[in-house]
Order: C-alpha cells, then structure tokens, then sequence
C-alpha cells in the first residue's frame, strides 16, 4: 500500500471527481478522473463507449489507465464505479491506498437525478435507484475490501476531503488501522500466500479465500487454521490423487496442529453418484465426525463435487475445504459452491449450493496429470476468456502449444478471478452466473448420452461451444470470423470440435 498515491472508489453518485479535486488541492498532489482520461483519449462520452463496444472493451481501458496511475506519485485518482469488479484494475488499484466513499443507493440516485452532467449515462436507464441497489448489492463485497471508509451521504464533499488527509496522516506516521482482509488480487494472507479472489455470496453471508501460487499445498494446514476451522480433517480423494497428493496435504494438516484421516473413492465420473456419497457418508460416520470437523477435498472436479455434497449434507452440514488438483477443478468446479452428483437421467441434477471455507490452488501439482487430461482442463479458462475477458482470450490465443502455459499460476488466478467474481454477484445462478454454461448445454448431453465415459467434461464442453458458437452465427449474434477465431484457439489447445457417430435425437433428447 502507498501513502503516496489514492484511489476514490465507490457507487457514481459517491461524489469521487469533486472529493479527489478537493483532497489533490489539500495535498498540493496531482488529480485524474478515470472517466474523464478514457473520454479524452477516445473523443468518445463514456455512455457512447458502454453502447458501441461493450462494458468488456470499456473495463479493458479503465485497466489501462488505472495502471499508468499505478506508477506514479502523488496524485488522487477517481475511478469508475464499476472499476473494482475487474481482476486487472484490482491490481492497480492495491497499488495505492484505497478509500471507499460510502453512499447509499437512496443518496446517490438523488445525486445523480440532480446533476445535468449525468444526462445519457446507461446507469440512470430505467430506475435509477432499482439499478444502483442492485449495483450495491453486486459490489458492497469489493468496496469493503478498501483500506478505509468515509460515509459521505450527509457530509459536504469538503468535509470528506478533510477526513482522508486525517487517514493519510494516520498512515504516513504508523498509526493506520485498515479495513479488515483485503481479498483481492494483490493481496498476501499472513502466510505469505497470494489471495487471487474471494469469493463472496451475500444468500448466505459467507466470504472465502481462493488462494492461488506454487506451493500453496504445504500451506494447507494453515490456511485452514487462519480460517477459524479448529475439528478434525476429513481427507476425501480417489485412488489416482491420494498417492501423489494427500501425503502433502496430511503433513500440512497435522504440522499445523490437526488430526487427518484419509479415504479414497474409485476414480471417474461414473463414480460421481449417491451410492458413493453414501459410502463417504458411512466413513465419516464410522470416524465420529461431529461438526466442528471440517472435509479436505483434494482432487478433480469429481472429488470436489461429491466431497462437498457429502459435507454439505452430513449433520446437516459441515466445513469444507478445496484443493483442486486439476485445471478443470482449479479454474472451474471448485469455485462457487456447486456441489452435488450425477443421476442416470443427467449430469449434475443432485446436488445443493454449499461454499467452502478456503480453495488452496498449487499449480504445481498439474505437472503429474496426463496429457489428456492436461488438455481437458484448458476448456473452461478458454470459455472465461470468451465471455468476459478479451485480454485474457489474447493471452491463451498467444501461448497455444506452450509447455508450461498450465503450470503458470498468474494465468490460472486470472480465470479464478472471472468465476469468482461471476458467482459472487450470482450464487445460485438466477442471473449473470449463466454465463458460465455457455457450451455445457450440449456438452453436458454428450457426457450424459456417453455415460461419461467417452468424453472428458472440457472435452464435451468444447464440442458445445462449436454448437453454441455455430447457432449464434445462424442467429446473428455472433459473426463467422469471431466463430473462426474461437475454434482455432479450441484446436490450439488439443481440444476437439465434433462427436461423430452419436445419435443427434438422443443428444437433442437430454439438453
């Protein structure tokens, strides 16, 4: 954190540009407005830019700038209200002291209504006040992650210019007391592990780590204690992972002061079903779990699944703990709180929204999957990158047949931050959360018609992003070239484009 730079963040209407002019002036420092520099460079109003090339383009500009700012000093910068809801900007923005202008919907709406500036901005479209509460309730989690906050909704703008010189003060003579758990991007917990996201569900009040660095795996143990679990560990793997990956996570546990035991399920999808949750069910109760104890779940997305599932509903629900060790799993099933089982009719049809307390990624521990399964994995970061995160698409497109491309942890916690954020705005996937099936309807048809056995789940996900990619082009929605670009990125990686021989009724039948 520098005393020596100041990000404003918070809802429009939190009165940002008019406070940073009035603390630069305080502080004989430099101001910029974010907005205002895009709008300069471009030539375009910001509402111009929203409607012509989209939020994504947008958030990539605002990243830009808010970067630039990064590297200097003295200066106070307003940004976006949306600024803090994208991975690269979070980056940026930890660079610095941030201070969260806390308004309430009510007084910002009234804002914004009386000021003519605001005129055309798509946020007052409609209801002024439904949109910003909603936006509220999307991003109070992110805003809470600042370094402090001034509530402004009945102070003069001079007023809240006068407190955070005070703050600054108190960080620039030592005696700074910040906002709790700054879980963002930049962050570094008290075990010197990188916090690549929280994720946080406003349904149920949790808030959870996702921890992302080489190595992570040895600090299972505390993690879980700086956490606040305090029973005993519950390690659920399968009969693939346990030898390469739970003798670690054990020895974490139990130099951190718990006491583990261990079982393994057969590895497989086809193993993914009540009758094996019941057999989970029966070890647990044989070992006397009671509920302060806590399951590790260390494995692939089956293991993450069905561990969860049998913790979220043993006793009624107890502590769970992810560590992924799969690409699939890492970037996608153990993040967000799914967890559940396949039945016979479908893929996924049992289950219950249960979130973990921490994820503990190692991007290590993929140098021991298989080539296939390596490959199977890039099928979710690559369908992140195609629905919100067009730098992120650039850089997988760029590093197609790299080695090493896996095992690099910032490309990882760059996917884990999209899903994420994307879960923590939609925990039970009422609204944007659907975004991340965009090519599961079919794929899930074709592992479900397949017995899911015949082909791996990024590997059925791929074939339906053709499907879904091939349907928008009929409709419109998408153009040939863009179509084009996707599956060359899909065949870079190894993955396939089509399920010859299957029968297209059945397929139709159990989307």
């Amino acid at each position: 954190m520098a005393a020596s730079r100041i990000f404003l963040v918070g809802l429009s209407g939190s009165g940002k540009s008019m406070v940073g002019q009035l603390l630069a002036g305080l502080l004989g420092w430099e101001f910029a407005d974010s907005d205002r520099v895009i709008e300069e460079r471009t030539g375009r109003p910001i509402p111009d830019l929203f409607r012509e090339r989209g939020e994504a383009v947008f958030r990539s500009m605002e990243a830009a700038v808010l970067d630039e700012f990064a590297s200097r000093s003295q200066v106070v910068i307003a940004t976006g209200g949306g600024a803090p809801t994208d991975v690269r900007s979070r980056a940026a923005l930890a660079t610095g002291l941030i201070i969260w202008l806390d308004v309430t919907p009510e007084r910002a709406a009234k804002r914004l209504s009386a000021d003519p500036a605001t005129e055309g901005r798509p946020l007052l479209e409609g209801d002024p006040l439904a949109r910003l509460s909603r936006l509220f309730g999307e991003r109070k989690h992110l805003y809470e992650r600042s370094d402090h906050s001034v509530a402004v909704d009945y102070y003069a703008p001079e007023q809240v210019a006068e407190r955070i010189v005070e703050l600054l003060g108190q960080v620039q003579a030592g005696s700074w007391s910040a906002m709790p758990a700054r879980f963002d991007d930049s962050t570094r917990a008290g075990h010197g592990l990188t916090i690549a996201a929280a994720v946080s569900t406003a349904g149920v009040g949790a808030s959870y780590p996702v921890i992302v660095q080489d190595g992570a795996l040895a600090q299972l143990g505390t993690v879980c204690r700086e956490v606040g679990l305090k029973g005993r560990a519950f390690i659920v793997s399968d009969q693939v992972v346990e030898p390469l990956h739970v003798p670690a996570a054990r020895a974490s546990l139990e130099d951190a002061g718990y006491s583990v035991t261990a079982m393994a399920i057969p590895p497989g999808e086809d193993e993914k079903t009540l009758a094996t949750v019941s057999t989970v069910y029966g070890w647990l109760i044989d070992g006397r779990v009671e509920r302060q104890d806590f399951v590790v779940c260390v494995g692939g997305g089956v293991v993450t699944d069905l561990g969860g599932y049998a913790a979220a509903t043993v006793l009624r629900g107890i502590a769970f703990v992810h560590v992924p060790t799969t690409m699939l799993a890492m970037t996608d099933a153990a993040i967000g709180g799914k967890t559940g089982v396949d039945h016979p009719r479908g893929k996924n049809l049992i289950g219950a929204f249960a979130q973990p307390r921490a994820v503990v990624i190692d991007p290590t521990v993929l140098g021991t999957l298989s080539g296939r399964q390596r490959t199977n994995g890039w099928a979710e970061v690559i369908k992140h990158g195609l629905i919100l995160d067009s730098d992120l698409l650039d850089d997988i497109e760029a590093r197609a047949g790299e080695s090493g491309a896996m095992l690099d942890s910032h490309l990882i916690a760059r996917s884990v931050a999209i899903k994420a954020a994307v879960v923590s705005a939609d925990e039970r996937e009422a609204g944007g959360r659907t975004l991340l099936n965009y090519g599961h309807t079919v794929g899930h048809a074709i592992e479900s018609v397949t017995g899911y056995g015949q082909y791996l789940h990024g590997e059925a996900v791929a074939i339906g992003m053709r499907a879904a990619g091939l349907m928008a082009v009929a409709m419109d929605v998408l153009s040939a070239d863009e179509l084009d670009r996707q599956q060359r990125i899909l065949l870079g990686y190894g993955l396939p484009e089509s399920a010859p021989g299957l029968d297209v009724e059945a397929i139709l039948d159990a989307t």
